[in-house]
């Protein structure tokens, strides 16, 4: 056996936005030949799209947070208990290094890992370093970032960081070489509209009307797709009918990526995995960020795609059907502007995220020839004769 095989072990919270960027590395580390293991909570165990491969470690919940005295003594208990069971699994796994990419489950995990002296690095997916990853970036040996500038990081850190960007499916980015749909002054003009089950409310709210407002000459090649709460559906629905725009509503879209494909204009919110897909593919924006994200970060998600160009960003307080009309003319009014618009999102993706993540974590690691040993010489029967794990794992 001669390959170099390593152990990375991947800390992230339960939701898609920590979740997606993890389950991009994993997948290219395994592709390299290493071996992964996530830590996470219930939820993140849980979640579609986790790699069949990937075995999930649950810690107990440890969040600290609130004005509850008894809350945070609570919190600190599961913090202590997260951290004693992810150092178990350090001890039989023998990771390289420890990855965290936010959320309150990585919390115990790097703990540990600084406890255990193992390298440690955190993966920024939004333009303002969130709270845990705040607590370690001075501690952490590395610092992956997905936007150029990350509020709340220090000037004193540049040092440490390595702008990689946000990994996306592999099926949205297969569609970054694909020209922009033809656009016209004849031709259709499709808009697909996302907001996730905190934001799609106001949506559907404000761009039923706001469509009706655009001049005719836009109004009357009108194709929406729109994604809406279940509540609201059939409100949304008759809105369109009685405004005469031809709209497709679903709850969820299953192929999101073809749906993108085809779409001339999107319009939604501005998490850091829609931004990463939107600039991945090249499709112009308008957001609208939610305004009760941790730290307002989606606005300034929003920030560098609309400095570019290849957007506009609108406050929710004023998000109204006018000033949605208003900005839709301004970017679609002439073909070559929307496609300009197309452009300069294209210009901020990062199509490479996960493979230049992946070349940041395996720079950590034992020397090439203890690993070739390690795995030559070690055979009771677990991966790289490891030890049986000692957390609860789930495929």
């Amino acid at each position: 056996m001669t390959a170099v095989s390593r152990h990375y072990v991947l800390a992230a919270g339960g939701t898609g936005g920590h979740l997606i960027p993890a389950f991009a590395l994993a997948v290219e580390l395994e592709r390299r030949g290493h071996h992964v293991a996530l830590i996470t909570d219930e939820r993140g165990a849980a979640i579609p799209g986790k790699p069949d491969s990937l075995p999930a470690h649950i810690l107990p919940p440890g969040r600290i947070a609130g004005k509850n005295p008894f809350a945070w003594v609570k919190g600190a208990r599961g913090v202590l208990e997260g951290r004693r069971m992810a150092l178990r699994l350090f001890e039989s796994f023998e990771p390289s290094a420890v990855v965290g990419f936010g959320g309150y489950p990585a919390l115990p995990t790097m703990l540990a890992a600084r406890a255990a002296k193992i390298p440690t690095l955190i993966h920024e997916q939004n333009a303002v370093l969130g709270r845990v990853n705040r607590f370690f970036a001075s501690r952490v040996d590395a610092i992956a970032t997905a936007f150029t500038k990350v509020d709340r990081l220090s000037a004193k850190l540049q040092d440490k960081v390595t702008l990689v960007g946000n990994p996306v499916r592999a099926e949205v980015l297969a569609l970054r070489e694909a020209p922009f749909p033809p656009f016209t002054e004849n031709s259709l003009f499709r808009i697909l509209v996302t907001g996730g089950s905190q934001g799609a409310r106001v949506l559907s709210e404000v761009v039923p009307d706001g469509l009706a407002m655009l001049p005719t000459a836009l109004r009357s090649r009108l194709q929406v797709i729109q994604q809406c709460r279940a509540e609201d559906i059939e409100t949304v629905r008759q809105r369109y009918a009685t405004h005469g725009i031809p709209a497709e509503l679903a709850t969820y879209f299953e192929n999101m990526a073809e749906r993108l494909a085809g779409a001339h204009l999107f319009i939604g919110r501005a998490g850091a995995s829609t931004i990463a897909e939107l600039t991945g593919v090249g499709r112009p924006a308008i957001l609208i960020p939610l305004p009760i994200a941790t730290d307002d970060h989606q606005a300034a998600n929003a920030r560098e795609m609309a400095s570019a160009g290849g957007a506009r960003s609108i406050r929710q307080s004023k998000f109204t059907g006018s000033e949605l009309a208003k900005q839709i003319q301004a970017m679609a009014q002439h073909p070559e502007t929307l496609a300009n618009a197309a452009h300069a999102a294209w210009n901020c993706g990062h199509p490479n995220a996960a493979a230049d993540l992946a070349d940041l974590v395996e720079s950590f690691g034992g020397a090439p020839l203890m690993d070739v040993i390690r795995m030559g010489t070690k055979s009771t029967g677990a991966p790289n004769g490891k030890k049986a794990l000692a957390l609860e794992v789930v495929e």
